[in-house]
């Protein structure tokens, strides 16, 4: 259902149904992927926000972690392929914490 509306000669479309048309309906293999990429993305950028939000550069930050420059800049950049434990580490090295919300889906 197209959810548009027309405002001062501008036709108007919802950003679910943008989402719908460039990357197919929510359940399609290209939708998921999307949403995926999207998630890895927003990791990639708190993680960056927070750094700079304690103001440590890549290099502090790899130093309290343990790893190089090279390597905080790979995950504020893609976080893809990253585990569980090297995204705990650098957030606890921030002094922030980590909250994971599992949601069930009822559709399975």
């Amino acid at each position: 259902m197209k959810n548009t509306i027309e405002r001062n000669g501008l036709i108007l479309t919802s950003f679910e149904d943008l989402k719908d048309e460039w990357f197919g309906p929510k359940g399609t293999p290209s939708r998921e992927e999307y949403e995926f990429e999207l998630k890895l993305e927003l990791l990639s950028e708190a993680l960056k926000q927070t750094r700079k939000n304690r103001r440590l550069t890549q290099e502090e930050l790899g130093q309290l972690v343990g790893v190089g420059k090279a390597q905080i800049s790979k995950l504020e950049n893609n976080a893809k392929n990253v585990t569980f434990d090297t995204v705990i580490k650098v957030f606890n090295a921030l002094g922030a914490r980590v909250k994971f919300n599992v949601e069930l889906d009822p559709a399975f």
